[in-house]
């Protein structure tokens, strides 16, 4: 599945087009795997746009604020870390079943590196 992402870079007013392409399932039946692959595809282009020409670098799930939008009726997923934000999609996923799943997602990330707390926003 092929996907939009808006990415507002730290300290600009415009916004970059990126296209990303997450190959697993349909967002309807997405489960925890595809909704981290697609968060880190997220985090990546923010990267990509900040960092013009830099090599890829490695990503983990803590450290950013995320909120799931209704967009007519699908949703999307914005998130916003210190070197900018950005909004994806929209997904075709009920907005309660995918916010539960980035909360689990980046709790069960968190909780994989010693001294963190898996608490969600």
């Amino acid at each position: 599945m092929v996907f939009n992402i808006e990415i507002v870079p730290k300290g600009e007013e415009y916004a970059i087009s990126e296209t990303a392409v997450h190959e697993g399932r349909d967002p309807a039946a997405w489960t925890d795997a595809d909704v981290e692959a697609v968060l880190k595809e997220i985090l990546c282009a923010i990267d990509r746009v900040s960092n013009p020409g830099g090599e890829a670098r490695a990503v983990t799930l803590r450290g950013f604020s995320w909120i799931v939008e209704p967009s007519d009726d699908q949703v999307v997923i914005a998130i916003e870390i210190p070197s900018g934000a950005a909004v994806a999609g929209p997904f075709e996923i009920e907005q309660q079943r995918l916010d539960e799943m980035i909360a689990r997602v980046i709790a069960a990330a968190r909780s994989s590196y010693p001294g963190t707390s898996a608490r969600v926003h």
